[in-house]
């Protein structure tokens, strides 16, 4: 679809003006946007990401030097607690790289119906497998992808997730280490220079048990596309997922901007700031899943029952969603 249908004019991803020049993300869009078009998924093109995952999303950008960092979602809670750097302060996992590394560990996970998850001999392979760029950036730079990777990594690994189920009748809660355990024998300096031992984490008990459970399919090639933001990859999972639930129900659901903030962009302080940046990434969504139908509704948005972005969708529905 080339114009979000929530506001037309806004956005145009397939410009008729070929002297116009194209951006990066914009070819990526239009490049995804053919093959999902013209094949369907095969299974190098399936990813997962655990569905309490898609409910209550990670931080888009870093909450800073604080002892816990929270995300409600109705009467679901996304608790993390973080790892500490040798300076004593809070690495939380934040951004695009935590949600690439966690849809390949689901997919793993799935693959291998195993706790422990080889992570191979170099870096710059291991990057390539979840969908980055060993040769952005200098290596030996601050910024450069292969030294953000192996941070994120560490402050992914090492944190403890937790979620908490509460409403007038029940409670309940899961507190998780993500990966208690695990080596790194990369530099990041060297991204593509083999290891004599390979690189594993292992996976905590209960969050591997939590990612294996009621996994949601979503399709690589999407993933690809959309991964320099995590709005956007938290919208396409939502999308993906949202469908299904709807489409199971057998009637469209009304989603309020309001539960859409509080799911998918609590950062954003205005209400108004996070609809402009909702509309724009519904845009790009729509362009990598193009069954995907969604209408307007008065403060918010209906999403209608769909052809899945994966064939063969199977997740349990959770009670309260």
């Amino acid at each position: 679809m080339a114009r979000d249908p929530l506001d037309p004019g806004t956005i145009d991803l397939f410009p008729t003006d070929v002297a116009a020049p194209l951006s990066a993300t914009t070819r990526r869009l239009i490049e995804a946007h053919a093959a999902i078009t013209a094949n369907p998924p095969d299974k190098a093109d399936k990813a997962f990401i655990a569905r309490q995952l898609v409910q209550a999303t990670l931080p888009h950008s870093d909450p800073g030097n604080v002892p816990i960092w929270r995300r409600s979602n109705g009467a679901l809670t996304l608790t993390i607690r973080p790892h500490y750097d040798r300076d004593g302060r809070a690495a939380y996992p934040h951004g695009t790289v935590p949600r690439l590394l966690l849809f390949w560990m689901t997919a793993e996970a799935v693959k291998t119906q195993s706790r422990r998850l080889e992570l191979g001999d170099t870096l710059a392979e291991f990057m390539r497998e979840i969908g980055m760029n060993p040769d952005n950036g200098s290596v030996g730079a601050k910024r450069s992808d292969a030294r953000r990777l192996r941070d994120q990594m560490h402050r992914l690994f090492r944190s403890v997730v937790s979620f908490d189920y509460s409403d007038e009748t029940r409670a309940g809660w899961l507190d998780m280490p993500i990966a208690p355990s695990g080596e790194f024998w990369w530099d990041h300096r060297q991204p593509d220079h083999p290891t004599l031992w390979g690189s594993w984490i292992e996976l905590g008990e209960r969050f591997y048990e939590a990612l294996i459970a009621a996994p949601v399919p979503v399709d690589r090639r999407a993933l690809s596309a959309l991964k320099r933001s995590p709005l956007h990859l938290d919208l396409y999972s939502w999308a993906v997922y949202r469908t299904y639930t709807v489409s199971q129900a057998g009637k469209p659901a009304t989603i309020s901007y309001q539960q859409l903030q509080q799911q998918l962009g609590a950062n954003y302080g205005e209400l108004r700031d996070f609809k402009k940046a909702f509309r724009s990434a519904l845009a790009k969504v729509q362009a990598v899943y193009p069954t995907l139908r969604v209408d307007d509704a008065d403060g918010g948005i209906i999403v209608k029952p769909a052809a899945s972005a994966i064939p063969k969708l199977h997740v349990r529905k959770p009670v309260g969603t």
